[in-house]
């Protein structure tokens, strides 16, 4: 009977993975955005510039709408839902590779750094995929200083939203909602670094994805109906 069951289970992911793409394309034509202080990471991708882009999980349904995105590869989840989650940002043109820092950690960290060389820039959620809830792990770091690649905090918010209950309190916009993005200080890790710096490179940027974070709902509750 289990059997049974995850084979009908895995027959319903490409059903599900297009229905939440067409969610995922319905929501970036239809959704406001306003993006605010880019840091130059638009001009960094037209001069062919490979970046890492990194949010907190709870955003991560927000960031197809963000807007033009060179070549990008993400870190998804092993999980069964993580399967379900890379086919459906395919045809968005966002690649995934499977794994995560508890399970496939060294084979998708080798991926998602071929993935670099071949040319695409990484977005990372640092505390994904199970949390806890906003703190970031050393995982992008250590991808920073092997790649050399700069690290860009990006916050989000979106005005008509739903939050689902799972550790991340996920947001769902809403079609036709307004977004704001936030775009903050960029981080540097050098190749060589000590265990002390690294933390403090993490601490960065968790207190840099949370500056950004509360900003975006910041902007986004004092424009009203006007953002």
């Amino acid at each position: 009977m289990a059997r049974a069951r995850r084979a009908f289970l895995r027959r319903l992911v490409p059903l599900g993975a297009w229905l939440i793409a067409g969610l995922l394309f319905l929501l970036r034509w239809t959704t406001r955005t306003r993006l605010i202080n880019d840091g130059g990471l638009y001009e960094r991708w037209r001069a062919g510039e490979r970046l890492i882009v990194a949010f907190w999980h709870e955003q991560l349904v927000l960031m197809p709408c963000f807007g033009w995105w060179p070549r990008v590869c993400i870190m998804i989840s092993q999980h069964r839902d993580g399967e379900l989650i890379a086919r459906a940002v395919r045809p968005l043109g966002i690649e995934a590779v499977r794994g995560s820092s508890t399970r496939g950690s060294r084979g998708a960290l080798r991926q998602i750094l071929r993935a670099y060389q071949e040319g695409a820039s990484l977005a990372w959620t640092p505390d994904g995929p199970r949390g806890p809830r906003r703190v970031a792990k050393t995982g992008v770091i250590h991808t920073a200083r092997a790649t050399g690649a700069m690290i860009v905090p990006i916050g989000a918010a979106a005005r008509w939203h739903r939050r689902l209950g799972s550790w991340d309190r996920m947001i769902l916009p809403w079609p036709g909602s307004r977004l704001v993005f936030v775009v903050g200080t960029p981080i540097r890790v050098a190749h060589e670094v000590t265990p002390a710096e690294v933390e403090k490179a993490r601490a960065t940027l968790e207190t840099e994805l949370e500056r950004v974070r509360v900003e975006a709902d910041r902007l986004l509750a004092a424009a009203g109906d006007g953002t």
